[in-house]
């Protein structure tokens, strides 16, 4: 395991009630109701559930990671440059796992280019770094 040498920055969040409870931040700037998806055996709802907060953390930290590699090469990204990201859900051998596919669209961009940044990217990005073979994680880049 990696040691952090020097914390930048620490999220809080406390939750409660499990996938059909609430979460917030220690700053409250994140306040989440929680419901469990139809497919998983819950009610549905309208809340959110722990899948759709890591694809949202994922693809947000994944944009940052490819902001920077590509300033660093001198690559200018469009504004409409993406992310869609899915977690999936699902029983393991012990337990259940996920798995994370997430389709990168940076339009304007000679594809080698692109994948070249991508592939940067998920070195450095801080979720890429904590998923590596520990979950499947597919890369999808469109130009």
């Amino acid at each position: 395991m990696t040691a952090l040498n020097d914390v930048l920055y620490t999220a809080r969040a406390k939750s409660t009630g499990g996938r059909t409870g609430e979460s917030h931040s220690d700053d409250g700037a994140l306040q989440v109701t929680l419901s469990t998806p139809k497919a998983l055996g819950g009610a549905g709802g309208n809340g959110t559930n722990p899948e759709q907060l890591f694809a949202a953390g994922y693809s947000a930290c994944f944009i940052g990671a490819l902001q920077l590699v590509a300033s660093q090469q001198k690559v200018t990204l469009s504004a409409d440059t993406n992310i869609d990201a899915s977690v999936s859900i699902g029983p393991i051998e012990h337990g259940f796992g996920i798995a994370a596919d997430l389709v990168i669209n940076v339009p304007g961009l000679d594809k080698a280019v692109a994948e070249k940044l991508v592939d940067d990217a998920h070195q450095v990005c801080p979720y890429s770094n904590a998923t590596r073979n520990n979950i499947e994680v597919t890369l999808s880049v469109n130009v």
